[in-house]
């Protein structure tokens, strides 16, 4: 007999979700950021329903699978926009020979592209997927490369007829047929990046719109599990969002091994993680909105070079403390590497008279673009993407804040110094393009707010307590079967780590929770029915990076 409890029970405990689930756990288990509960492969849909309608787990934030030497296991990983720290994670196992399992796109729309993930590189199959194919690799690769028996070795041979025209049966059609399949991209300015996007056009609406990714994928996952969690995983980050967010992504490999392996953080380093990751934060949404004028309006020579202007005083910042522009590979577990540059006053006067400039700069910007009568045409009620529809997605970051919803992991799962400051979490509830923008400008607004109360803070603090890491082992050993899953809030979202550790010094499971990978996912909901230039007005207020996105 399950419990039912109101979705706004607030603190569940273990107990209270173990009697909502019933008779469809079959076993327990303890992640480090969660309790986790096993489940048949043939519930999820009926469990993950419960745990949203019933107890408030609305955000499904992450999947993750893995092979074992006995199974093959999903792991979902839930929390809850209201309430980010409550967490859960439901864990189904699969059988060896046969690794089926039940989709959870029933119940949240992101599971579709997660579980084509988990079937592309490990080998489960879900059934009821709506449409389970590879989705990183290409549809010919032969094998499962984060699986056991992988051969690496094996050739990947291509026959001639997988080259056959892929609009083949397009063509065969009725003649009299008015939908026109269009291409955009892969290579192309306004795809951001190496991406497919397959358009279904009829007459010049937008019927069906499919982002086709993969083409970037570069392994990430596979090379931070043949590195050790001391030296070797840190520099990975900086690639994968690699506009400007670094220190963003390498806090949240920090965050997740510091807490897996126990290791403290002294706290004046604390201070200058969270004054970089700002900086950083700014930097990624000026590019953003330089790269968004040119695919409103074209703006190339004012306001992109506006944007790319400011973006390069931040980068100027950046390299004076981490003595690098892009791949900072500044944060170490317990810290950061270095002190800020000497001499010191250069520094905060350098970064104050930024920030003094800062409000000018913000000025021109909404004289410039917020207030140009074609933007405002091209991006007010384009490109809608309800709150509810955004939860369904996983959305995160500016996309979901602009749709409304308030959420944030700085704020609602606090770490570095941001409980200790003051700041403001941004939202606009216009729910279309040209909120996500005014979003966007804001939170730099915000982030230099933060950065400030930094500067101050660092100004002042005693020299003989300038400790910038604390004393961590030369040899990081988790306990075998550790588990855990931590976030960090990304320049573009909730970016998470998923480590299971397997006794030695590298992990046996690294997972990547990418924010663009679930932002993106929304882009047919605000595609269809509209306009070509709406679908790629759309695609920009989503700001992605596709080395995030395929990892």
């Amino acid at each position: 007999m399950s419990v039912e409890l109101p979705a706004d029970a607030g603190a569940q405990t273990p107990e209270e979700i173990a009697d909502l689930l019933g008779d469809l756990v079959i076993g327990r288990e303890e992640h480090l950021n969660a309790p986790g509960f096993v489940i048949k492969p043939d519930t999820v849909v009926d469990a993950l329903r419960r745990l949203r309608d019933q107890a408030g787990f609305d955000h499904l934030s992450c999947v993750t699978a893995e092979e074992y030497e006995d199974r093959y296991e999903s792991i979902y990983h839930l929390t809850s926009y209201d309430d980010r720290t409550q967490e859960v994670s439901i864990i189904v196992p699969a059988d060896k020979e046969n690794p089926v399992s039940q989709s959870a796109n029933e119940v949240f729309r992101t599971a579709d592209w997660h579980e084509r993930e988990a079937y592309d590189l490990i080998g489960i199959e879900y059934d009821d997927h709506p449409d389970l194919r590879r989705i990183l690799l290409p549809e010919t690769w032969q094998g499962h490369p984060l699986g056991q028996s992988y051969d690496q070795d094996q050739p990947q041979v291509v026959p001639l007829r997988e080259h056959q025209n892929p609009l083949l049966e397009d063509q065969k059609a009725d003649n009299d047929s008015e939908t026109m399949y269009l291409n955009i991209g892969p290579h192309h300015p306004a795809t951001h990046g190496v991406l497919h996007i397959k358009t279904v056009l009829d007459g010049e609406q937008v019927v069906d719109l499919e982002p086709d990714i993969g083409y970037l994928h570069r392994c990430e996952e596979q090379m931070c599990q043949n590195s050790t969690y001391r030296y070797q995983i840190m520099p990975y980050p900086d690639r994968w969002d690699y506009i400007s967010a670094g220190l963003l992504n390498e806090w949240a490999y920090a965050r997740t091994a510091e807490e897996l392996a126990d290791i403290e953080v002294p706290e004046y380093a604390q201070i200058i993680r969270t004054m970089g990751a700002e900086l950083c934060r700014m930097a990624a949404h000026f590019l953003a909105l330089g790269t968004f004028a040119l695919d409103i309006y074209g703006d190339f020579t004012a306001l992109f070079m506006y944007s790319i202007r400011d973006r390069e005083k931040v980068q100027n910042i950046l390299e004076d403390l981490t003595g690098q522009r892009l791949m900072f590979n500044y944060f170490r577990l317990g810290g950061v590497v270095w002190d800020l540059p000497e001499p010191r006053e250069e520094f905060f006067e350098k970064t104050r008279d930024f920030l003094d400039e800062l409000p000018t700069a913000l000025e021109e910007y909404h004289d410039m673009m917020t207030s140009n009568e074609i933007l405002q045409v091209r991006t007010v009620d384009t490109g809608v993407l309800p709150p509810e529809v955004a939860k369904s997605y996983g959305a995160t970051g500016p996309v979901a804040r602009g749709s409304g919803i308030d959420y944030d992991v700085r704020r609602d799962d606090p770490y570095g110094y941001y409980e200790n400051l003051d700041w403001d979490v941004v939202t606009e509830d216009g729910c279309d393009n040209f909120s996500r923008l005014l979003v966007r400008m804001r939170e730099v607004e915000e982030s230099a707010k933060i950065v400030e109360q930094c500067i101050d803070l660092l100004e002042d603090w005693p020299e003989d307590e300038r400790n910038i890491q604390s004393n961590v082992p030369r040899t990081i050993k988790p306990d075998d079967d550790t588990e855990i899953y931590k976030s960090v809030e990304g320049a573009k979202g909730e970016l998470g780590i998923y480590i299971r550790s397997d006794g030695t010094e590298k992990p046996g499971r690294f997972k990547i929770r990418s924010p663009c990978f679930s932002n993106l996912q929304t882009l047919p909901e605000m595609s269809n029915g509209e306009y070509v230039p709406d679908a790629i007005a759309s695609l920009g207020s989503l700001d992605i990076v596709l080395g995030e996105v395929d990892r």
